[in-house]
């Protein structure tokens, strides 16, 4: 009895819950959206478009794009500095393409949006990288 008790609770524990369709493919939608505005921003900056897909190129490529060396992105590892340099790093990005302080915190907060502002909106251009260490 005690063994059909604990294969009662392990079966009923192990079970994850599933997300539901929609949800999924809201998500899938956001994903293509952000992937087609770094498509744009990365040919804005004269680097190649394809390189938004390679994992971790990708950051390779944006903090070269931000900050003019790539390597750069090696500080999100740091725990606390990556956050910091996570925060910064999207208020350098809308600066390196000709917007405000204030723009750079609406893409922290609600990325693919101004993510697609940012790329397809007509008044963003890439000026070079930010000079400063970060």
């Amino acid at each position: 009895m005690l063994a059909t008790m604990a294969a009662a609770v392990m079966s009923s524990t192990t079970q994850t819950p599933e997300a539901p369709g929609w949800l999924i493919a809201v998500e899938l939608v956001i994903g293509l959206v952000a992937l087609i505005a770094d498509f744009k921003l990365y040919a804005m900056a004269g680097e190649p478009a394809w390189a938004a897909i390679i994992p971790i190129y990708n950051l390779y490529v944006m903090f070269k794009i931000v900050y003019g060396n790539g390597w750069k992105f090696l500080l999100l590892l740091v725990p606390i500095l990556g956050w910091i340099i996570g925060i910064v790093m999207n208020i350098r990005l809308a600066q390196v393409y000709g917007r405000s302080t204030g723009f750079g915190i609406g893409l922290l907060f609600l990325s693919p949006i101004f993510y697609l502002l940012l790329a397809f909106d007509g008044k963003s251009n890439y000026q070079g990288p930010h000079e400063g260490f970060i």
